[in-house]
This record gives C-alpha cells, structure tokens and sequence, in this order.
C-alpha cells in the first residue's frame, strides 16, 4: 500500500511539474537540494525541508519511469517486511540519508540535486539483507534475458555506484549528472536503517 501511494505521489508531482511551463525551473531551484546553498547561508524551514521535496521531483520521464520501476520491483517486499507505516518512515529517512551524503562528498557544488533515486536505493539495501537469493530478471546486452541471485545483481549494482562516485570526485562542482554519493549513502542508510526499524533478515525465495 504505502509503496504503491509513493510511486503515484511521485507520478503527481512529475505531471504537476510539467504542468508549469516556464516556472518550471524556479520551482526545481526552490525544492531541490543545491549543497552549497544548503550549507552556506541561514538555515530556514523551508530550506530544511528540501531533501523531502527533492525526493519526490524528477528531471524528466525516463529519470521518472526508471526510477519508479526499481520502487516497483524492489520496494513491496521491503514493505511487507517493514509494515506500512515503518516503510514510508524507511523510505523518507534512506532520502534524507542520501541527500545528506550527496551535500558532504560535493559541499561546494551550485548544481540542483533531485530525484527519488537515493530513496529507492535505500529500499535496494534493505533488499539485499533481507532477499540476498531473490532471482532477478536482468536483461544483458545483445537482448540476452538472465535471472541472476539479487545478491550479485545489488552488489554489482553497488559498486557501479562506489565507483562512479570516486571517480565524480575530481569534476567540478558546478557539473552536473548522477548524484552517484546519494546512490551510495542511501544504500547504506537502507542496510542501517533496516536494523534500526526491526526489520527481520528473513531468507527468502522470489521471482521477480
């Protein structure tokens, strides 16, 4: 239930967004996390409130609907370990996590930050305790169709991650692209938070 309401609450706000026109990007600029706005100047409650907000803004469909599939396919598992009510409570603290990561690895950076990604990565390191030999149906290169252990899938999925973010770290602060700390710290936040919140590492098998 609570995994279905954040992909549609996620899906509104991508239609609001588009809905703006040319106010579009002042609105993006007001709700998304900029690291160095953030930790430069007075701290309000609506600046505070910013990697909330930014968590439930996308930079365009395929940004939106990529992000939404892996909430799709990872996330009810997760809840229907967690409970509804301590899932949504996993979800906006694993956000707030991976924002918080993003800002200290690119403190001086302008660039906006936004997107549900670091969330759902919090949900992919919960995933990885809890269904480490859940099979998932990965597609590979050439058309090739595999189900391979979630274990490996995350893991690889992890130190693309791990490795994209050393590497973001010599690029200047004004780039933009893939908030690849905020991947890392959320999945992190997830393994963390799964133990904090009661989540019992249950072995299971699933199709997914």
């Amino acid at each position: 239930m609570a995994n279905y309401a954040l992909i549609a609450v996620n899906v509104l706000a991508f239609l609001y967004e588009i809905s703006l026109g040319e106010s579009l990007v002042p609105f993006l600029e007001r709700n998304a996390v900029i690291p160095a706005r953030l930790l430069g100047g007075p701290l309000s409650i609506r600046l505070a409130l910013t990697p909330v907000t930014a968590m439930f803004l996308h930079a365009g469909w395929m940004h939106l609907l990529g992000n939404m599939l892996y909430l799709f396919i990872f996330g009810d598992n997760v809840e229907d370990t967690l409970g509804h009510g301590v899932y949504l409570l996993f979800y906006l603290l694993s956000g707030t996590a991976s924002f918080a990561v993003q800002v200290l690895f690119q403190s001086a950076s302008q660039v906006p930050n936004l997107g549900a990604s670091g969330a759902i990565a919090g949900v992919l390191g919960a995933y990885f305790l809890l269904f480490p030999r859940a099979r998932v149906v990965t597609l590979l290169p050439f058309f090739v169709v595999v189900e391979i252990p979630a274990v490996i899938f995350l893991g690889l999925w992890f130190l693309l991650q791990f490795l994209s973010g050393a590497a973001s770290l010599g690029r200047a602060a004004s780039e933009g692209g893939v908030a690849w700390w905020a991947h890392i710290g959320g999945f992190v936040a997830g393994v963390v938070l799964l133990k904090v919140l009661g989540g019992s590492v249950r072995r299971r098998q699933y199709s997914i």
